[in-house]
């Protein structure tokens, strides 16, 4: 059976997908078509219900529970791993909730945990994660909302952290912060979800297990990006709640929707969050 499988082109998720697509591990049969985009682009695609697994936001994911069911591998969980808002210059609260954001994405859980930490900032522009430091340079914007190897750039390139939203998010809960995961199309058959958990989880703990193997399939991705920074990514984002959610991961996974239910930010649902 072949899948439709999306995912983006930074480090944690090739790092991840690379030994499913390459016959490293047993797919129990299942071949992947792999759909590489960025990560708001996939949200997008998700909604218009065209992957059967894919690589998801966590903020995006809540809307759209009806249709998929989270992994217990591949999610993108951790300490001292979330967006970052950034300026030229600092910047008091007031003028923050007036400030010109660029974000990522309005389904991204770096919009999400921004609405929690800022629920007055409402003049935000979406843009392509890559573009957004430019954007604040140039005064395009006034602050921008940045995640993935911007983390280590943006102060080479002059520009200030007003907030980390994982430390505020993490002092709030006392939770890691769930920033996207892998889900699976509640329209296949039960088997073919449960298979594609297992082959996840075979896919991750390989490339875990056996980091130099995925080089070649990551830097064919990561454009420009220097190795060092393409390693400190995955670091930073792969861990043992990619290899496997466990209990404190599926319970911080569901402490974001209940949040974001009783906030009013996501519809109150019932469904079972997990793969079962």
């Amino acid at each position: 059976m072949k899948l439709r499988l999306g995912f983006s082109p930074c480090p944690n998720d090739t790092f991840i997908f690379d030994a499913m697509l390459h016959g490293k591990v047993d797919t129990e049969g299942l071949e992947f078509q792999p759909v590489i985009a960025d990560v708001e682009e996939l949200n997008q695609k998700a909604f218009a219900k065209t992957l059967d697994i894919t690589k998801l936001s966590y903020h995006a994911f809540a809307f759209l529970l009806k249709d998929y069911a989270l992994l217990d591998a591949g999610s993108a969980l951790g300490n001292n791993v979330g967006p970052l808002l950034i300026a030229k210059a600092p910047m008091e609260e007031a003028a923050i909730e007036e400030a010109r954001i660029a974000i990522p994405g309005k389904y991204t859980t770096a919009n999400f945990l921004l609405s929690l930490a800022y629920p007055g900032a409402k003049n935000k522009t979406e843009m392509l994660f890559s573009d957004i430091e430019e954007a604040v340079l140039t005064g395009k914007m006034d602050a921008g909302l940045i995640i993935h190897e911007n983390r280590f750039t943006y102060q080479d390139k002059g520009l200030v952290k007003i907030k980390d939203l994982g430390e505020f998010w993490e002092s709030t809960t006392r939770m890691p912060i769930p920033l996207g995961g892998i889900v699976a199309s509640r329209a296949l058959p039960a088997e073919v979800r449960q298979a594609a958990n297992r082959v996840m989880a075979r896919s991750v703990a390989f490339a875990m297990d056996h980091p130099e193997e995925a080089r070649s399939f990551v830097r064919e991705h990561a454009q420009e990006m220097e190795e060092e920074v393409m390693y400190k990514h995955i670091h930073l984002y792969v861990n043992d709640y990619t290899r496997n959610l466990g209990i404190k991961g599926k319970e911080a996974v569901q402490l974001l929707f209940d949040i974001a239910m009783a906030k009013g930010v996501i519809p109150v649902q019932d469904l079972s969050v997990f793969v079962n």
